[in-house]
């Protein structure tokens, strides 16, 4: 069985995780996720869960402290189609083997160009940019728009239609004329797309993209099954040694990634969240303490198991474990080509999953609001942080111990396993040691 299982999941795996516009789509919004980080906290910050904090600080600083963090949130959170293109491009040209910087920058302009540029008020209208187009909404045709524009961009410069600059010339002059004829090109393919678009009933890509391919795959990923698949996916991955998520991720990353600024755009309105399986639902409600949800599996290790083995993998592990670092227990128990330790490691995000969908369902937990905690943050924290309720550690705390319930007849199986091994150990060492004194 788990040859076979190699045998099928080794080459997808293999291929997806090479496939270079993936792989790209990927690294782009890790660029950026550090500006969602620190934004989130500024506006965690501007709307904490606590009874009386808006009034507290109303009283301190002022009726205009809020409006001070908001630029800070709004700053990165209006404008994320716009930056995911940005980093995407970046990523798609670096791995393309083009200058990273200019394909950024032609992409952006791309993006701009397709982007519509007026606003109609009453019944006038006036030459702006909504920000919607630049926002949540505009992450598909910002990652459209990114690759589509990367792929131009490479095509004129793998046929040398540049401009060669004599010897002498610093090379930032002669790189800029390098992209001169290849820029030029990918601004003449969108402007013909915007024209095009411009003559049918969609009149922008921006309405093109969203209504026929954002949207429905936004509501597909907002599912259930698709949440479980991804968790599945993910686990059995990680049993082979594959970093899962890296591998599902360039899939699903840019469905929940959507839904995520999504929820977030209604937090910062204050307006109803609307999207349960959000990337806050997958890394905070599904995973405790990693893939595998293993902080279940390290209390245990430390509390029940006597292996001298298992024991102090734990006390190493356990530290990094509450902070979602669990690549100790992963290769060191070890949970990787370990069939005992595989079918609880599978069974229990699964299980999280569906019993976290099925409260959030149910109205018991509020809704994840969005904000983008550190990956590093504890759970019971975590669960707090992101729903503004106690009910979400409740949750948290909840499936902690029913993980531990699962775990806990397969790590009494591995334990006594390892203690017999430790045992045969002592045995050869006490005879050597016989042998020895004749």
């Amino acid at each position: 069985m788990q040859k076979q299982f190699e045998k099928v999941l080794m080459p997808v795996a293999t291929k997806l995780a090479n496939n270079v516009v993936l792989r790209s789509l990927r690294d782009g919004f890790l660029i950026i996720t550090p500006l969602i980080i620190v934004t989130s906290i500024f506006l965690l910050i501007g709307n904490f869960p606590i009874p009386g904090w808006e009034d507290f600080w109303t009283g301190v600083l002022g009726p205009q402290w809020a409006e001070w963090f908001s630029a800070v949130s709004n700053s990165v959170f209006s404008f994320t189609g716009l930056l995911s293109c940005f980093g995407i491009a970046y990523a798609y040209g670096k791995n393309r083997g083009l200058h990273a910087v200019n394909s950024a920058a032609v992409a952006i302009i791309s993006f701009l160009i397709m982007t519509p540029t007026s606003v109609t008020v009453g019944k006038k209208t006036v030459g702006a940019v909504e920000t919607q187009f630049l926002g949540p909404n505009g992450i598909f045709l910002g990652i459209f728009t990114a690759i589509i524009a990367v792929v131009i961009f490479r095509f004129a410069i793998k046929r040398n239609w540049t401009i060669k600059m004599p010897e002498g010339v610093p090379p930032a002059v002669s790189e800029s004329f390098d992209a001169l004829i290849p820029s030029a090109l990918v601004v003449l393919v969108f402007f013909i797309v915007r024209v095009v678009f411009s003559l049918t009933d969609y009149q922008t890509a921006y309405n093109f993209i969203y209504t026929l391919i954002q949207s429905p795959l936004k509501n597909v990923g907002n599912s259930l099954p698709s949440v479980l698949l991804y968790n599945f996916l993910s686990s059995v991955l990680w049993c082979f040694g594959i970093n899962g998520p890296t591998i599902v991720n360039s899939v699903w990353s840019p469905i929940f990634f959507a839904l995520t600024q999504d929820n977030l755009t209604a937090y910062n309105a204050g307006t109803a969240l609307p999207h349960i399986y959000t990337q806050q639902f997958i890394d905070i409600f599904t995973t405790y303490g990693g893939g595998g949800s293993t902080l279940s599996l390290l209390i245990l290790m430390l509390t029940v198991c006597k292996s001298k083995r298992v024991r102090e993998l734990g006390k190493l592990a356990i530290v990094p474990g509450v902070f979602g670092i669990n690549e100790p227990v992963i290769f060191g128990l070890p949970v990787v080509l370990n069939p005992i330790i595989a079918i609880p490691f599978i069974i229990v995000p699964v299980l999280n999953t569906a019993i976290s969908g099925f409260v959030f369902s149910m109205g018991w937990v509020p809704y994840t609001n969005g904000v983008m905690l550190p990956w590093t943050t504890p759970p019971l924290i975590s669960g707090w942080l992101s729903t503004g309720s106690i009910l979400g550690s409740i949750l948290q705390l909840f499936e902690l111990v029913l993980g531990i319930v699962i775990y806990y007849p397969f790590i009494k199986m591995l334990d006594k396993q390892y203690l017999g091994e430790e045992a045969a150990v002592e045995k050869d060492a006490d005879i050597d040691i016989d042998f020895s004194t004749i």
